[in-house]
């Protein structure tokens, strides 16, 4: 650690925020991570409680498939999760899959009907969230799955109304959205994950008009991902600048130069911090209580967090002493 990190001030990071009536403690968020854990499981819940417990300010469960909600995912098992985190101090939200997480389904292959079973699944899926306690939800509309497809022209080849001009390819979001708000109350968070810009596809001004139209259609916070190119929180920047709506940044946000500068120039409201959390879940406590030395850095290697990830084993990092939290 050079001199410079030590004495950079921190303190922006803990900053109370505030958006409705949930009050997050600080700007750090735990971004939606695949464990191949179960959510609900003694082993899932054991994980988002550490990662609470270390001091986040925000823990978004990871993409969930809405076809789980009603009958495997149970109001009453969700609870115990929900209550996990909130006891740790944390708000919790979940990130809401429309299709099996991993399916290689793309636009052309869903049918009109398909489009209004997914719709449906969401409705009963955030009914189930707010009835077992979230303060939010989030569909996933970005890296290129599923509603991002819809979004980008290079991977909608749609011909009806759900493709070809801009305002088609923000349909399938926007109706999403739209039917979650219509579900729940009005002090429930509904966050949107998207991706701002792809080569060859859509611009950053494409990504600006669907943020105004989510946020408009009820979208209270969003959660940009990547967020940065070259400088920190560059391809939020503009979303942030143009909507004014709460922003999340993610992208190597575990540099701490790098989240303070994003937060300090207003390039975003929250930061993400993955693979930075599951080597170090208290990442939070430690940088807040100025023990900086304490850290265990993230060596981005990706062996036993992707890795893991790719052979469907539970994720876990090659700097933990033991196999993992809970075993």
């Amino acid at each position: 650690m050079t001199q410079a990190q030590a004495s950079l001030d921190c303190s922006v990071l803990f900053t109370p925020f505030r958006i409705k009536s949930v009050t997050l403690r600080n700007r750090i968020v735990v971004p939606p991570m695949v464990t191949n854990r179960d959510i609900v499981g003694p082993d899932g819940i054991q994980w988002y409680a550490r990662l609470a417990q270390g001091g986040a300010g925000l823990v978004i469960v990871e993409a969930t498939s809405v076809g789980r909600f009603g009958s495997e995912l149970s109001e009453g098992k969700l609870r115990q999760l929900v209550d996990a985190v909130h006891r740790e101090g944390a708000a919790i939200a979940i990130q809401l899959f429309p299709v099996t997480f991993g399916s290689s389904v793309a636009p052309h292959d869903i049918s009109r009907s398909d489009i209004e079973k997914i719709k449906k699944g969401y409705a009963v899926a955030v009914r189930e969230c707010q009835e077992a306690g979230f303060d939010g939800v989030e569909p996933h509309g970005a890296h290129g799955f599923l509603l991002n497809q819809f979004f980008s022209p290079l991977r909608n080849s749609r011909k009806d109304d759900y493709g070809g001009a801009l305002a088609n390819r923000m349909r399938l979001g926007r109706e999403i959205v739209q039917g979650i708000r219509n579900e729940v109350s009005d002090e429930f968070l509904i966050l949107y994950r998207h991706t701002p810009c792809e080569d060859g596809g859509y611009t950053i001004d494409d990504s600006i008009a669907f943020v105004k139209a989510l946020v408009d259609d009820g979208v209270d916070i969003m959660d940009i991902s990547p967020a940065s190119d070259k400088e920190p929180g560059d391809l939020a920047a503009p979303i942030k600048q143009a909507v004014g709506c709460p922003v999340i940044a993610v992208n190597d946000m575990d540099d701490r130069e790098r989240a303070v500068v994003t937060l300090q120039d207003n390039r975003a409201d929250l930061i993400a911090i993955g693979r930075g959390l599951i080597a170090d879940p208290e990442w939070p406590k430690k940088v807040s209580e100025g023990r900086l030395g304490e850290v265990v850095e993230c060596l981005k290697c990706n062996e036993k967090c992707h890795g893991n990830l790719s052979k469907g084993l539970p994720v876990e990092c090659v700097q933990w002493e033991n196999p993992g939290p809970g075993e």
